[in-house]
Order: structure tokens, then sequence, then C-alpha cells
């Protein structure tokens, strides 16, 4: 098949990462494998696809995604295309009125990836959404809840299915630790790591003021960027807790972050299916998230979960696994577990059967 994945950019972010992960697995099947991009610019994302033979293409680095002008622009692309697999508002949007307009055959699957969105908020919003969902052949949901969530909203179900979003577990349960970032603090160290684009609703802010009523040996490694940043960096400034923080921007050796940090920490307060949580599981670690839709599921069974926003329950949550040397073995090796029901292979075939309309 040739198959063209389209996404308003490929900056940080859980789809952005599922494009990244799935369209090189998807060549290895034999496929002709592009993606398309209505904003263009170099990420690291972009970096790691075009190292592994995928084409990235664009409609150029100052283009507003949110231009009617996309819907014209994806008209060429669909001709050609078997199938069109779409992620993310508005991109969902200009693919599904430029195959209105342009008469193709092609197939066009799109991915939920959250429980909830702004225009969910929007009464009027719900006869758009509904119609242009209608002019996709499958949607993919990300987690049950996600499914869930959306049939109910949309109050439709018979293009609706759950794809659980998946990761490399093999590759990130043997990645090499970076021992230089944890040389950055100085004695005893339990590092925390929190691996999310500042933004909301990721809500690092949880975990800054968490910070401050833990032991000074308790460190944190903040991975991601985005509009939230400096305000997190001037929290963590104002509390006095700065010196044991670390923001470390985008990074592409995330695999070698969470193998050398002692726990991940996912303080969202909502998710789709966090691929954040899942990675922490896959390298072993001990993983302690908000009890919120998208995080609960995934989570609950095998690490810890906390009220959402509540900064004394996670300090209290952290302390217990620093502190309790069986506590951590035990919820190391249960999210080691759970993590083997997240591989991104499985997913990259139940995308491939819908693909192919099985």
């Amino acid at each position: 098949m040739k198959i063209l994945h389209v996404i308003n950019s490929l900056a940080a972010g859980g789809a952005e990462k599922l494009v990244a992960d799935l369209a090189p697995l998807q060549r290895e099947r034999g496929h002709d494998v592009g993606v398309l991009l209505l904003r263009g610019g170099n990420t690291p994302f972009r970096t790691a696809l075009e190292e592994r033979g995928i084409r990235v293409r664009d409609f150029g680095a100052g283009t507003s995604v949110y231009s009617p002008l996309h819907v014209f622009r994806l008209m060429p692309f669909l001709r050609k295309c078997d199938v069109v697999h779409v992620h993310l508002f508005p991109a969902q949007y200009w693919v599904a009125f430029a195959k209105m307009l342009s008469g193709a055959k092609t197939r066009l699957i799109t991915t939920e990836h959250s429980t909830s969105n702004r225009r969910r908020g929007i009464p009027c919003f719900r006869f758009f959404d509904k119609f242009v969902y209608g002019r996709y052949a499958k949607i993919a949901c990300c987690a049950e809840i996600v499914k869930t969530t959306l049939t109910a909203y949309l109050r439709m179900q018979e293009n609706i299915s759950c794809i659980p979003n998946g990761v490399g577990v093999a590759e990130i349960s043997t990645a090499i630790p970076e021992r230089n970032v944890r040389l950055s603090f100085l004695g005893k160290v339990f590092i925390l790591i929190q691996v999310a684009r500042f933004a909301y609703p990721k809500k690092q802010d949880t975990l800054i003021r968490a910070l401050c009523l833990l032991p000074e040996y308790i460190c944190v490694l903040f991975v991601g960027d985005g509009e939230l940043r400096a305000e997190c960096e001037s929290l963590a400034e104002k509390l006095g807790v700065h010196h044991r923080t670390c923001f470390l921007g985008f990074r592409r050796d995330i695999p070698s972050l969470l193998k050398t940090a002692d726990a991940v920490i996912c303080s969202s307060e909502y998710e789709g299916l966090s691929l954040a949580s899942v990675e922490g599981m896959a390298a072993g670690k001990p993983v302690v998230a908000s009890d919120v839709p998208g995080l609960a599921e995934v989570v609950g069974g095998a690490g810890i979960l906390f009220p959402q926003g509540d900064e004394k329950a996670l300090a209290s949550a952290i302390l217990r696994l620093a502190e309790d040397e069986n506590l951590y073995a035990e919820t190391a090796a249960a999210c080691s577990r759970r993590a083997l029901d997240f591989d991104i292979r499985e997913t990259c075939d139940a995308y491939l059967n819908i693909y192919a309309g099985k």
C-alpha cells in the first residue's frame, strides 16, 4: 500500500511520537510510507524519520495549521495514495474536506488521541465534528476510555474502534543509562523524571510543588519543551527547588534518560493513552501517575496512582518508593510486565489491518 500520514507538525507530543514510531515499522513491512506536515520546521522527530528513510514533506515552516488553503494543498496528495492516516485537529478537518472536493477514492483513517478537547465544550462543534468524522472509513481511538468518550460525544459508533498506542518495549528495556545526567546532582540522589511537553494538561507544576515536600536527595529531570516551560522554571526558582531540577528540553535519548532515573512521574489532568507512562514502565521503572482517564487504565494495578493535582499525595507516594526497597522492587516489576501489553509492533499490525479494510 501507499500510505501517507498527515499531521499538523512533528513537534513534541504523543501523536507526533506515534507517527515517528509507526511510519518506519510500516515501511519495514514493505509499504510505501510518507509523512506530510501542515507546518514544517526541523525537529528531532522529523530528523529521526528521515534518518530511517521516511520522506517528510510540509507546506512551509511559517504556515498556520488553521489555514483553509490546506484543503486545496492536500488534494493532489490524496489522489496519489491508497491510505491517508490523519492525526489531530485541524488536519482531520482539512483532509476530510480535501477528499470531498477532490473526489479521490483514498481510504481515510484517523486516530483520536485524547479523551477531551476544547471543541467539545462548544455546542455547535458537535454537528461539525460528527460530519467530519463521518468522512473517515475508521476512527481508531488510542485507548478504550477515548473510544467511550468519543462515542458518547458523537453519538455514533459504527466506524469507531480501539487500537492502543504502543512503544518499542524491547528497545527501551535494553537502553544504556545516561550516566552524565545522573552526575549533575551531587551525593545520594533519587531521581524522578517527567517526559511531557510543557503545555496543558501535563501539569508539571504539581511535581514541582511536591518536590518542596520531599527530602533534598530527591531530584527531578524534566524532559520536553513548550509554552509553559519558562513558567515552570520560574516556579521552581520561586519555591527554592531549582537546584534539584534539570530542564533538559526536547531530547532524542529518552530511553537512556528513563533508564537513568529511579521513578517516572505523570501528573496530567487527563490523557488519551499516556505513551510517557508506557515508556517508563518499559524501562523497568515504577510509574506514579494521576488517577485520571488515560492514565488510570494504563498504570492502575501496576504503578501508583494519586489524586490529580494533589502534591501532598504525590510526595507521599514518591517518598514511599524512595524509602521502601521492597515496594520499589514490586512496583518496578509490575510495571515491566504491564508494558508488554503496549508493544508498537502490535499497534502497527492493527493499523495495517484497518488500512486493508479488515
